[in-house]
């Protein structure tokens, strides 16, 4: 892109953005190039695709865990082609890095969220936290420690439904 490209890019992702200000989102344009440049992936020269975004999770945030890298990408792909924009890195590094407490718990919601219906149902927590929580007991099946958890904390919140949540509004 040329210089004027991108100085109209930041410029444009500057004044949507509620997170960043000028030099930041240059800086962030100029790391996605770099990336970009760097993957030899089906989207050279426009964005990258899932493998190439899970390493830059995994290398920049120690992410590693497969489900919640997978969500993560969905979410940050808003037109769900396989491809991260530089927009969609712009606006989803806003919301995982300075966003406000009630976008951060939107965000949340949304990885946990596996089916997209609005709501976290007992399965879907179980899966979830099946896959990020490691269970060094031998004592107890992995399995129902984590439903012990997963009923404990829907325990204690409010619900109109004991077994599933509502998506925040």
């Amino acid at each position: 892109m040329s210089r004027k490209g991108v100085k109209l890019l930041v410029d444009s992702l500057t004044r949507s953005s509620k997170h960043f200000n000028k030099s930041e989102v240059e800086c962030l344009v100029n790391l996605f190039d770099t990336l970009v440049a760097k993957a030899r992936s089906d989207f050279a020269g426009v964005g990258f695709n899932r493998v190439v975004f899970r390493d830059i999770l995994h290398s920049a945030f120690g992410m590693t865990d497969d489900v919640v890298l997978d969500r993560v990408f969905n979410i940050f792909d808003r037109d769900n082609d396989g491809c991260i924009t530089v927009v969609e890195w712009v606006e989803g590094l806003g919301v995982l890095l300075r966003g406000t407490l009630d976008e951060k718990i939107k965000y949340c919601f949304q990885v946990y969220d596996l089916n997209g219906d609005g709501y976290i149902s007992r399965e879907e927590m179980f899966q979830m936290l099946k896959n990020s929580l490691l269970i060094q007991s031998a004592d107890e099946e992995p399995d129902e420690g984590i439903k012990d958890l997963v009923e404990i904390a829907l325990k204690k919140m409010t619900l109109k439904k004991q077994s599933e949540m509502k998506t925040f509004s």
